[in-house]
């Protein structure tokens, strides 16, 4: 049945990802409600439902536009198998519980924030106030210890980022700032420092290696989104270990 399950929650995952890149693409443009199907964002020519197969469409057309014969963003199908792999491995992970629904949409944050950073380096707040009350109310059901920790991690979060970029003078966007306040509340503190912490490390090697396969010269913005909602899946899975092991090496080295 694990096989079945997981295999269920990968399709569903394929069919989320292929509409997570809809919801990045339009509402940062303002369109997401608009009645227009799918078109192809070159020669604007109706794609046909055969052409909107979640990652199957992209490798039969070898990656293309069948009309105009344009190339077709990876991004579509990255997100697509990222949704679908990320519902698969949760569900091995920590089966059917609320935990798997917090995960599922931490994974559903990640593949629109990746769409939407990568292409307009914008967090929409329509997105943030879409995913926060699920935060909150499965914080509301399973409080951490004591409850106002969600609070404070959500204030730190805040906090923190306006400090960098106060300090850096815009080094860092408002979006990340509401982003890390908005899995505060989720994370608490002081997990939410160990989000932040694993989020620079993430975005520190998708940096490096933005840079070492583009070649990039100059000052370029890198996305910093999608590192900090990664880095809160790990938290939220293993924060509490990363935690320990890290209070365990400090005494150690303390001794």
């Amino acid at each position: 049945m694990t096989i079945i399950y997981g295999s269920i929650l990968f399709l569903l995952g394929l069919v989320l990802g292929s509409f997570y890149n809809v919801v990045g693409i339009r509402i940062p443009q303002q369109t997401f409600f608009s009645t227009t199907r799918s078109q192809c964002p070159s020669c604007k020519q109706t794609l046909k439902w055969f052409e909107l197969i979640p990652i199957v469409s992209y490798v039969i057309q070898n990656g293309t536009c069948r009309h105009c014969k344009v190339t077709i963003s990876f991004l579509y199908p990255l997100v697509e198998g990222m949704t679908a792999l990320g519902f698969f491995v949760s569900y091995l992970l920590v089966g059917f519980s609320l935990d798997l629904v917090i995960i599922c949409s931490l994974i559903s944050l990640f593949s629109i924030i990746v769409v939407t950073d990568l292409h307009y380096l914008l967090i929409p707040n329509r997105i943030l106030l879409f995913f926060l009350p699920i935060f909150i109310v499965f914080r509301i059901i399973y409080p951490v210890d004591p409850w106002w920790l969600s609070i404070i991690g959500a204030v730190v979060g805040y906090g923190v980022i306006a400090l960098i970029i106060f300090a850096s003078q815009g080094g860092m966007g408002a979006g990340d700032m509401k982003l890390l306040s908005v899995l505060g509340i989720l994370l608490g503190f002081p997990h939410i420092l160990l989000c932040l912490f694993l989020a620079t490390l993430l975005g520190l090697l998708f940096s490096s290696f933005y840079l070492f396969i583009y070649r990039t010269k100059g000052k370029k913005m890198i996305p910093f989104g999608p590192a900090i909602v990664l880095g809160a899946i790990i938290t939220f899975l293993w924060g509490d270990y990363l935690l320990s092991l890290y209070v365990d090496m400090f005494f150690f080295v303390n001794r």
